[in-house]
């Protein structure tokens, strides 16, 4: 017999999530079923249904009464120039990951490109119009006021990436600050002691917490920080020429360096070449994201890989539960979603 009424763990009314845990299916699937999508097996939808049966969930009215206005658009939006979108295996990834969790919904996805301040200007207005039902939000700078416009319009968005430890919006990224740690444990565990770190761009919280991982890895195992052995990049390959060839000017005794993304460390890697540095015989080479870049490389090389497609599945999964519950994470408070996901160092010879 169903227990209709039964209370959620926090002791209130039941959850979204709560019902995604008792069916055993994601929060995304959820959302599909109770709002009609066709594109769920019988199976799964019988599993949710009687999940919402057994626990008494009630979906918010107010959601439902909007439905039938819904856009059923999602925009990915970047704000970065399009020629770093297609320079960078990450965001490619990250499309992967989106349009292949997408591709069981109904949902249309937008690609927004907001580099300059016109694209910024037309995205707003476009948004006013609330011609999207979310938004995903990839490589966020901290002072981007993209988030915070979207939390006035009461748009449902997910971030990739927090903006920092307090960021109010839901999102899902990779632990920056462990990766990094375990880059500099790799290469103090193979006898190097004067190791550079180039790092992401600094408006980026991820790229912020690489810079912390490294230098707590590097404190925890008796080693000072040389802070002239961390050189600011922007990810990209250019950023890795300029840094390696500074690094080197100041620090030609270097013997590791660490890079904040595959792309940062191929143009290291130029430099280093150029200069007459064998890798990883004399200097030793770590970058971060394990892109098909990585294992092209000569030596192939040792990165920091994080699960960037599914990282997309999971930012699509969380903004259907925004959208299906129709209250931005902002508004929840504590209930807020921020997903973390593991890394995993890949070793290779260029370390």
């Amino acid at each position: 017999m169903a227990s209709h009424g039964v209370r959620g763990r926090s002791g209130g009314r039941p959850t979204l999530e709560e019902v995604a845990a008792r069916a055993g299916v994601g929060r995304g699937t959820v959302s599909r079923v109770i709002n009609g999508s066709p594109r769920v097996s019988d199976a799964t939808r019988a599993a949710v249904e009687a999940a919402v049966e057994e626990l008494g969930y009630v979906p918010n009215t107010a959601a439902r009464a909007l439905a039938a206005n819904r856009t059923d658009a999602i925009a990915l939006v970047v704000p970065e120039p399009e020629t770093r979108f297609f320079a960078e295996p990450y965001f490619s990834d990250m499309l992967k990951g989106v349009g292949s969790e997408l591709s069981d919904t109904e949902m249309q996805l937008l690609l927004i490109f907001a580099g300059s301040d016109r694209e910024r200007e037309r995205l707003a207005q476009y948004l006013a119009a609330h011609r999207v039902d979310g938004v995903l939000l990839v490589s966020v700078h901290a002072d981007d006021p993209l988030p915070d416009l979207l939390t006035q319009l009461e748009i449902p968005a997910v971030i990739s990436g927090p903006r920092s430890a307090a960021e109010p919006l839901a999102s899902v990224d990779s632990d920056n600050y462990g990766g990094a740690r375990s880059a500099v444990e790799h290469l103090l565990s193979r006898g190097r002691g004067r190791i550079a770190h180039i790092t992401g761009h600094l408006a980026v919280y991820g790229a912020q917490r690489r810079v912390d991982g490294y230098r707590d890895a590097l404190r925890e195992a008796g080693h000072e920080v040389d802070e002239g052995l961390i050189e600011p990049g922007d990810f990209t390959e250019e950023g890795g020429r300029r840094a390696m060839a500074e690094l080197l000017r100041r620090h030609p005794d270097i013997d590791a360096v660490f890079a904040a993304s595959d792309v940062t460390a191929a143009g290291a890697g130029q430099v280093l070449r150029e200069a007459g540095r064998r890798i990883p015989d004399d200097v030793a080479l770590v970058g971060y994201d394990d892109s098909a870049i990585a294992r092209h490389m000569e030596p192939p090389l040792t990165s920091v890989r994080q699960p960037i497609e599914e990282m997309g599945r999971a930012m699509i999964d969380l903004l259907l539960t925004e959208i299906a519950d129709r209250r931005p994470a902002a508004s929840r408070g504590l209930e807020r979603h921020q997903v973390v996901l593991a890394t995993e160092l890949v070793e290779r010879r260029s370390s």
